[in-house]
């Protein structure tokens, strides 16, 4: 089997980014992800363990009995190192060595809704406050104190995107809300400035066309709505439990933050994010000359003794056994002239103490004569 050690001018590295689209609907206190149905499963109502439209971190416990469920756990050893979630008091105390400090599965994640009322403790609004400082060179509507709206007393409805659904950021001109009342779409909102303004852009003639209604922070995963006009003045639900309110863009997907379940409105929210994939480029060459003699049994001539002589003092292999021809000629007998022949089907990658980590197989094989080199270009993605 032979070697050969990639050059400088053999490996590439790379980004490639790709920008996975994501689709929540909410209707009823319900909500559901990519238009995905929530299966069940033989043990459980749902077959990951998690709600519907949400996202299984690890996705360890499919189908699993509930009193069966994989659990992460550690075991407390000589170390004296504590997890950051026990004090050092309560390890060194409460705890014998030996003894396993255990945590549960699944993880999931989803999109929150909160309404954040005027006038009421802001604490999260207050925690943006330096990321909207830092967008507000896009638009002045990040200000956190202008003309356009003071977030430190206006009611906000904050929408959390957690990075699982949108990978490093949400890509810019993907942003779009679709606000319904009675199966009836009666406002959108798109970033299509691609500043970070989420403008109002339909229906024509709507209410509040052209308006801004909120921004959304890219990076964070953060849409805040601040739009307090009435969508339709003549409708009315509970958004708040026990306040009768028209329907607003401050009311936006309430009905996922468990307050009211608003059964006259639905909201669609749809965004691509940014994944950034990296990827290895190798480059595996088949020189002239070389890689003509193959280990496979078939390489040899048929019906020849392979059988190796061996007595007491001696092992010997035939040393004449024929090669297959395998050229083709237009009769069947007698072949073309014999030229030494290989197949490609697999190419290994192997580290330094020449240890395989990994195997290219080709869907076709190669075929390599004396006369003949190839390069084969292999991609890894991690």
């Amino acid at each position: 089997m032979s070697f050969y050690k990639f050059g400088p001018n053999d490996l590439f590295f790379n980004v490639i980014k790709t920008y996975p689209k994501c689709s929540f609907f909410i209707y009823s206190g319900s909500l559901s992800y990519n238009n995905q149905i929530s299966g069940s499963g033989q043990f459980g109502a749902s077959i990951n363990h998690v709600p519907s439209g949400h996202i299984s971190l690890h996705e360890v416990n499919v189908d699993r009995p509930s009193g069966q469920l994989i659990y992460p756990f550690i075991s407390k050893n000589s170390t004296h190192v504590a997890p950051r979630t026990v004090s050092a008091k309560d390890y060194n105390g409460t705890f014998s060595y030996g003894d396993e400090l255990v945590a549960t599965y699944p993880l999931s994640a989803s999109i929150v809704k909160t309404l954040v009322a005027g006038g009421s403790s802001r604490n999260t609004i207050v925690a943006l406050r330096n990321s909207l400082d830092f967008y507000t060179p896009l638009s002045r509507h990040y200000a956190y104190t202008s003309s356009y709206g003071d977030k430190s007393t206006q009611t906000i409805g904050l929408v959390s995107i957690p990075s699982i659904f949108y990978g490093s950021s949400i890509k810019k001109g993907t942003v779009g809300l679709k606000y319904y009342l009675t199966g009836t779409l009666i406002a959108e909102l798109k970033d299509e400035k691609r500043n970070g303004e989420l403008v109002q852009t339909g229906p024509y003639g709507s209410t509040g066309t052209g308006s801004v209604a909120g921004v959304v922070l890219y990076n964070e995963g953060f849409l805040l709505l601040t739009g307090s006009w009435a969508l339709d003045s003549a409708a009315q639900e509970l958004y708040n439990d026990s306040v009768l309110d028209n329907p607003k863009w401050i009311h936006f997907a309430q009905s996922i933050s468990g307050s009211s379940t608003v059964a006259s409105s639905s909201f669609n929210l749809e965004f691509n994010g940014t994944n950034p994939v990296p990827v290895r480029t190798l480059l595996a060459h088949a020189p002239i000359g070389e890689l003509n003699h193959s280990s496979n049994p078939t390489y040899i001539e048929h019906g020849q003794a392979l059988t190796p002589i061996s007595g007491t003092y001696h092992y010997t292999e035939n040393d004449e056994l024929r090669i297959k021809n395998v050229v083709s000629s237009a009769y069947a007998d007698p072949t073309g002239s014999f030229r030494k022949t290989t197949f490609i089907s697999k190419i290994g990658i192997y580290d330094e103490k020449k240890n395989l980590i990994g195997i290219a197989k080709l869907a076709t094989p190669v075929k390599k004569t004396e006369d003949r080199d190839f390069t084969f270009k292999l991609k890894l993605d991690f």
